[in-house]
């Protein structure tokens, strides 16, 4: 299924070492990936470097024409990106054709914040001076995307980029690479300078070594763990490069006395297993009021038991399998912590016995967890809805807080006093009143403290592949 694309550089698809992919679904070979060297890097970031200037000539005007040409090349293969994504993720087909729909958009969206690449004048205390304040774009950009959103990932980092002026060296996971080189073959569309778009695959130390180290790359841009993203941080100081991620998340959900129960759950538990759990901004900690405790955990195991797992490719499948099997080791044994501390398996807890192969865990609800808990301290990153009760509202704000995470945070009422005490108390770079729906093009997605810096999207995204300049004129 990769017998088309390879290593993209300089507008062209390139081959090389291949490295095996493995299906999340059967565990079986999907196909064989070109895996770059360090000189294959090289040359991509040289390839980026030279049409930098291009680029740059090329004007917002055009570059947007150009998004605009991606997005339309984009979905005249909205049916064969939605196979990929589904192939490689396991993700229901449906969850995986509105990722590429997202996806879609981000070009979209940043085609017009193209035109939109404003600067300023102001007065000057100097006689006959003004101050001009322009945006210039950053220069060669290194984008690193994880495997849970093969699509709308590298779509975030690949459209303000484009859309600023910056070419961009994209170095897609591993275990996703196919459909993000299906996006880069789109970019082809765009008539866009040589060498604007790049993509490598492989090692750390021949992909990301490189382009940390090359002082050419003056940005980086990560979605991925908050280990890896510290780890950037240390990296990119050697060369001053600007940094901007979005990394992990631990999302608070508080179900106050006064919400609509049954919208709560509506919404919660499509979103809880969406993508088998492996979303950043999935709802992870329950914190359920007491009035209300017993009857949430009935709906949510009522409709948990209800989704069907198996193969994302049939239409019939609510949720796919992890991604790997250390992903699924680690959650079989972060549910036997739980139990061992006390919790209670309401629902699920274990794989499947009717799937014999795959990466397979069950939709699984742990009740009496308490905020010590390992399901409940960190990031699970898997299919456990980990619930809780409070009774206070200064109570469970607080617990709510006690997190080094602030990627996003959710709550339900029906008071809007109470919507707007808990929106300013919740330290959170994104807050969800009522609804999950946080993602979305033309809003800053982006967390804060331990879940990273920068924005990816809205006016605020393309802000972060920009330089401002200052010049004082005088006649």
């Amino acid at each position: 299924m990769y017998d088309s694309y390879g290593l993209f550089i300089a507008d062209r698809w390139i081959g090389g070492a291949a490295a095996e992919v493995i299906s999340p679904v059967t565990e079986a070979v999907l196909g064989r990936v070109a895996q770059a060297s360090p000189e294959d890097t090289m040359a991509a970031i040289d390839a980026a470097e030279a049409a930098l200037d291009p680029l740059r000539e090329m004007g917002g005007f055009a570059r947007a024409d150009a998004l605009h040409r991606i997005a339309d090349a984009m979905i005249a293969r909205a049916d064969e990106a939605a196979r990929m994504i589904a192939t490689e993720t396991g993700k229901p087909i449906a969850q995986a054709g509105r990722e590429w729909v997202l996806a879609c958009d981000q070009f979209r969206w940043h085609a017009e914040e193209a035109r939109r690449i404003y600067g300023r004048v102001v007065e000057s205390r100097v006689p006959g001076g003004r101050f001009e304040i322009t945006r210039e774009p950053v220069g060669v950009v290194g984008a690193f995307t994880a495997w849970n959103f093969p699509a709308a990932l590298p779509a975030r980092k690949l459209a303000p980029a484009l859309a600023a002026g910056c070419s961009v060296v994209l170095r897609p996971s591993s275990q996703t690479p196919g459909t993000a080189m299906l996006m880069v073959d789109c970019c082809r569309a765009g008539g866009l300078p040589a060498g604007a778009v790049n993509l490598v695959t492989g090692t750390t130390a021949a992909t990301y070594g490189p382009v940390m180290a090359d002082k050419r790359v003056r940005k980086v841009s990560l979605t991925g763990s908050t280990r890896v993203g510290q780890q950037m941080i240390r990296d990119a100081a050697d060369t001053v490069k600007k940094v901007s991620m979005e990394l992990g998340g631990n999302a608070p959900v508080i179900v106050y006395d006064d919400a609509d129960l049954e919208l709560a759950l509506d919404v919660t538990v499509p979103t809880k297993y969406a993508n088998c759990g492996q979303v950043c901004v999935t709802p992870d900690r329950f914190f359920i009021h007491d009035s209300l405790h017993d009857a949430f955990v009935e709906g949510f195991v009522e409709r948990a038991a209800k989704i069907r797992l198996g193969d994302g490719l049939d239409p019939e499948t609510g949720m796919g399998p992890l991604i790997n099997g250390n992903r699924l080791s680690e959650i079989a044994g972060i549910v036997e912590d739980a139990i061992a501390q006390g919790a209670a398996i309401a629902h699920g807890g274990g794989r499947p016995a009717e799937l014999n192969s795959g990466f397979f865990f069950q939709p699984t609800v742990l009740t009496g967890v308490t905020d010590s808990m390992k399901v409940f301290a960190e990031e699970n990153f898997g299919p456990l809805a980990a619930i809780t009760r409070f009774s206070g509202e200064d109570e469970v704000l607080g617990r709510a807080n006690a997190s080094e995470m602030g990627l996003s945070a959710y709550a339900f009422t029906r008071s809007p006093d109470r919507a707007r005490r808990t929106v300013s108390a919740l330290k959170a770079g994104m807050v969800g009143i009522n609804s999950y729906a946080l993602a979305a093009s033309e809003a800053p997605f982006g967390g804060t403290n331990f879940s990273g810096m920068g924005r990816e999207g809205g006016t605020e995204g393309i802000g972060d592949y920009l330089d401002t300049k200052l010049a004082q004129i005088v006649f």
